[in-house]
């Protein structure tokens, strides 16, 4: 997907021309190659897949985001699984390793009114427990618009977490503009720095 290429020359700033980039982005690979290629990572040894299921009942139906891990002979840790979040309308999932942590990503509408905004979740995972060490969101400007994917990829040996996905609106604070975003964490995994957002 070229996206160290990419977040390089947008960390700087600068025309997404003079970096090289390809006419396509990401964001126009279907949905499920992304999905396929993002939905399971392996760290210090385990498997860990994220998933979505359709809960039909009560209405309105729901999808529920779950994070599973598998046991295996490599993984020092039993087999265990945990609900991320739910969704009302059908959420991009993600999850990745890098060389330091584990962070899984999904997009989530969280009211079943037509006029509930979708916005995405970003969460450094503990691989012991599942649980959160930091939760982030990506949400357009006062609600006032979605985010419909967020996939991820990392850069600097995985010291910075990547977000990117489209979007209908602005993020707080975002430098260009346009329906594509990247979010780049700096020191994702040992801190609590905040993203900073780019559109184009």
């Amino acid at each position: 997907m070229q996206v160290f290429a990419r977040i390089a020359c947008l960390g700087a700033v600068v025309s997404l021309s003079a970096c090289g980039l390809p006419e396509s982005s990401p964001e126009q690979e279907s949905l499920s190659e992304q999905r396929a290629g993002l939905t399971t990572a392996t760290f210090q040894g385990c498997t860990y897949t994220i998933t979505s299921t359709l809960i039909p009942l009560p209405n309105p139906p729901v999808n529920a985001i779950n994070l599973t891990r598998q046991a295996s002979a490599t993984c020092p840790y039993a087999a265990a699984s945990v609900e991320l979040g739910r969704s009302y309308n059908t959420p991009f999932i993600a999850v990745i390793a890098t060389q330091i942590g584990l962070a899984a990503s999904f997009s989530f509408k969280g009211s079943p009114s037509g006029s509930g905004n979708t916005q995405c979740r970003v969460i450094h995972i503990d691989p012991a427990t599942l649980g959160d060490v930091r939760r982030d969101a990506i949400v357009v400007n006062f609600g006032a618009g979605n985010v419909t994917s967020c996939n991820l990829d990392q850069t600097d040996a995985g010291t910075t977490l990547v977000a990117y996905g489209q979007k209908t609106g602005p993020l707080p604070g975002e430098t260009g503009s346009g329906s594509n975003y990247v979010a780049t964490y700096y020191n994702y995994f040992t801190s609590t720095t905040p993203a900073v957002f780019y559109a184009y």
